[in-house]
């Protein structure tokens, strides 16, 4: 088995783990919908839950969320220019 191969396997095992962590991320994550409320700028972001956001358990998933997608643009990436290499 070829070095390149073994990293493409790899990457792919990766690319499997961290698209399993996204899914849950986002199925974790609340809707940002408040339903016929925002129509009218029903939202209040003034509140204690709203400016500490980014230190809550939502705010948590959100930054899993991101560095996760992240994550994944790069391990594809790198797995399709790795698969691109022709072997010798």
């Amino acid at each position: 088995m070829e070095p390149l191969q073994i990293v493409a396997i790899i990457l792919a095992s990766l690319l499997i783990i961290d698209s399993g962590v996204l899914v849950w991320a986002v199925m974790k994550q609340k809707g940002t919908t408040e339903g016929l409320g925002s129509i009218m700028g029903g939202s209040n972001t003034d509140s204690f839950l709203g400016r500490n956001k980014t230190r809550s358990a939502e705010g948590k998933l959100a930054l899993v969320t991101k560095v996760s997608v992240i994550i994944i643009v790069a391990l594809a990436l790198a797995l399709s220019v790795i698969v691109a290499i022709p072997l010798a």
